[in-house]
């Protein structure tokens, strides 16, 4: 839950938030996956408006599930950048490029290369993980990820113009960048504006060719497949 103040500072309780974010689900949702548990992300840096560096929390109500999804920081959603990770609550097992990692509540990790995968499972019910980022020597920008923010729930209720709404803001922020106009191909796609997915469709695939195997299948795209240009383009 956030307050906001008239003063000097504001406060997010974290605990709270946590919990309203697994109600809402993480992503863009679908059939649950047994293997998620209840995971949700609470958008710090986002909520509490803070400028010069990233912030936010992962949140997993049931041990044994993931609470940091396996990734790494150099994909089209990705900004680069350094992180620490810290366990405020409950207790993880991280893995980082293969090794696993005991990090019960007040561990804190640092992945300075943003190469290397790195993930984490709860080892206890309500672990929180807290995770800040940054690149050394630049100033703070939000990153593709983070400027689409509000497009998954959109997507979730069906509402696509409001979701290309939001994405084309985002590819503002982020010229070229191929995880947004992968996902604005979607959207024109499901709106019926066959026409106007190709271009992002192929910008997209071009800037990141691993979105092909993706797109094969993505039933966004449906609507695209009759065209011969859609099989040359997932080749």
């Amino acid at each position: 839950m956030a307050t906001a103040t008239a003063s000097s500072y504001s406060v997010i309780t974290i605990g709270e938030a946590a919990e309203e974010a697994a109600e809402r689900g993480f992503g863009l949702g679908g059939p649950p996956n047994p293997d998620d548990g209840r995971r949700g992300r609470v958008y710090l840096r986002r909520d509490l408006d803070i400028n010069s560096f990233g912030v936010n929390a992962f949140y997993q109500a049931q041990s044994g599930t993931v609470v940091v999804g396996e990734h790494d920081e150099l994909g089209p959603g990705s900004s680069g950048h350094e992180e620490l990770y810290v366990v405020v609550e409950g207790g993880a097992t991280f893995t980082v490029d293969g090794e696993d990692v005991d990090a019960p509540r007040g561990t804190a990790i640092f992945v300075a290369n943003p190469a290397t995968k790195r993930a984490a499972r709860a080892t206890e019910d309500g672990t929180i993980v807290l995770a800040v980022g940054g690149r050394p020597g630049e100033a703070f920008k939000r990153g593709p990820g983070e400027s689409m923010s509000g497009f998954y729930g959109r997507y979730r209720d069906g509402d696509y113009a409001g979701s290309l709404e939001i994405l084309r803001a985002a590819l503002g922020e982020h010229p070229g960048n191929a995880l947004i106009l992968y996902n604005i191909a979607c959207m024109e796609s499901r709106l019926g504006h066959a026409d106007e997915a190709w271009e992002p469709l192929t910008e997209s695939l071009a800037a990141w060719p691993r979105f092909k195997e993706l797109a094969a299948n993505d039933e966004d795209l449906e609507p695209l497949r009759a065209d011969p240009r859609f099989n040359a383009l997932v080749a």
